[in-house]
């Protein structure tokens, strides 16, 4: 094959050339008239986001007293990444989270997505139920649309308050379409934390939340905007459904410690309790007297699960305790709250045989 000539390769670059003009006179526009700004609906629950100073002592603040209206417009340039709509679902401290809150806020999502009205959602929320309320939300909203959940360690009245920009950057990612089918996310202090693995691990640090196990999903900042750090896959929301009513099954958590005895557990039993979370020492491990008593509780049919209190880990089921034996199943990752909140729909949803609520407890590993 002959080498191409001089005058073929000008040839080339004109009609190379020529197609790139058509290209760029053909009706075919790339800056055209920019898509419509994402819709996204904040509902604000109240906490210290939304808290305001109190004379009765230095730092002291109420949590809930600004609503979710007056901080979307509190926040510098917000209505520049999405078209917000605010509503108020409650005005609480989340130390007073609550069934009846949660489901106000599943069955709104549920809607806004149902009816497509929003493109994500970000919730306002205070630190110290977040996780909790987050890991709910993840197990009985359906749908692959972002929802958002942001809180913060100082009051809106502090100095250097971290609300508003925790808002500006949960708003950034939750109108980020990559933000799809990643589950419920929280935000706060420029991390992306997922609903399952996130934990508060401070009392008052702004860097508070953290996954220990898993690590953040991703970072986020106004400059450098939303940076994932993996794609998703296999994650499955809404695995769940939301039962009627507006109250979850009663399951205790009972707290494992040296010297321990039953009457933690048998007080659990007298109160009506469906199911029953150990956060124990160790892996998940507690005295003789309080696994003994466990064991009965399982045997009458009470749902009994075994956590820890460490930090981070796996709780793994058969090693110093017989679970097959004792009818137990054993939280894997969960933390004890968050174990409860699990156990509390898999009651709902009818299911308390051991063996398929471990099944359940172990789904994502």
């Amino acid at each position: 094959m002959n080498p191409p000539t001089f005058r073929s390769a000008r040839l080339r670059n004109v009609t190379l050339a020529a197609i790139g003009l058509a290209l760029c006179s053909s009706p075919i526009n790339f800056a055209a008239k920019a898509a419509d700004p994402p819709r996204i609906l904040v509902l604000a629950t109240g906490g210290t986001i939304a808290g305001q100073a109190d004379p009765r002592a230095t730092g002291a603040y109420k949590s809930g007293q600004i609503t979710g209206e007056q901080l979307v417009a509190s926040v510098p340039g917000l209505g520049q990444l999405a078209k917000l709509n605010a509503e108020q679902i409650s005005s609480i401290g989340s130390q007073d989270m609550n069934d009846k809150v949660w489901f106000a806020l599943a069955r709104r999502i549920q809607q806004a997505f149902d009816k497509d009205e929003a493109d994500g959602v970000v919730i306002t929320h205070g630190t110290d139920t977040l996780e909790e309320t987050a890991f709910f939300l993840d197990n009985v909203i359906k749908g692959d649309k972002p929802v958002v959940i942001v809180g913060s360690m100082r009051p809106a009245t502090a100095v250097s308050a971290d609300g508003p920009s925790n808002i500006y950057e949960a708003v950034q990612v939750a109108a980020d379409p990559r933000s799809r089918g990643r589950g419920v996310m929280a935000v706060l202090n420029d991390k992306i934390e997922g609903a399952r693995a996130v934990t508060k691990t401070n009392t008052t640090s702004l860097e508070t939340f953290n996954s220990p196990i898993s690590g953040p999903i991703g970072y986020v900042d106004t400059a450098g905007g939303v940076r994932f750090m993996a794609q998703t896959t296999g994650l499955k929301r809404g695995n769940y459904a939301l039962p009627s009513g507006d109250q979850l099954p009663r399951v205790a958590i009972v707290y494992s410690h040296a010297n321990m005895d039953a009457i933690p557990i048998e007080d659990a039993i007298s109160h009506g309790a469906k199911g029953i979370v150990l956060a124990g020492v160790g892996d998940g491990n507690s005295s003789k007297s309080a696994i003994d008593a466990l064991e009965a509780a399982a045997k009458k049919g009470i749902v009994v699960v075994r956590a820890t209190r460490v930090r981070s880990g796996f709780v793994t089921r058969n090693v110093e305790v017989d679970d097959d034996k004792n009818g137990f199943v054993v939280s894997e990752d969960l933390n004890p709250q968050k174990a409860r909140v699990l156990t509390q729909l898999l009651i709902a949803n009818g299911m308390t045989a051991p063996g398929d609520m471990q099944k359940a407890f172990t789904a994502t590993w």
